[in-house]
């Protein structure tokens, strides 16, 4: 399945990432791509569809803000 690119938009001295919902399947890449931005913070804003570990191993604190997302687990 195509997926759309990555958008990213500053905005004073923040950065933001907008992306796509990764699966576990898809995960490694999505790990790829966020190091690439040097993202250090990812924001979850729709339910969890994959598992965060995988991604915080590689250094990347994960956040959720969506009604019954596992972020915080």
């Amino acid at each position: 399945m195509n997926r759309p690119a990555p958008v990213e938009i500053s905005y004073e001295n923040m950065r933001f990432l907008i992306t796509h919902n990764p699966t576990n399947a898809t995960l490694n890449k999505f790990t790829e791509e966020l190091k690439k931005y040097g993202v250090t913070t990812l924001v979850r804003v729709c339910d969890a569809t994959y598992d965060k570990a995988p991604v915080e191993k590689e250094g990347i604190y994960v956040l959720g803000t969506c009604a019954g997302c596992t972020c915080f687990d």
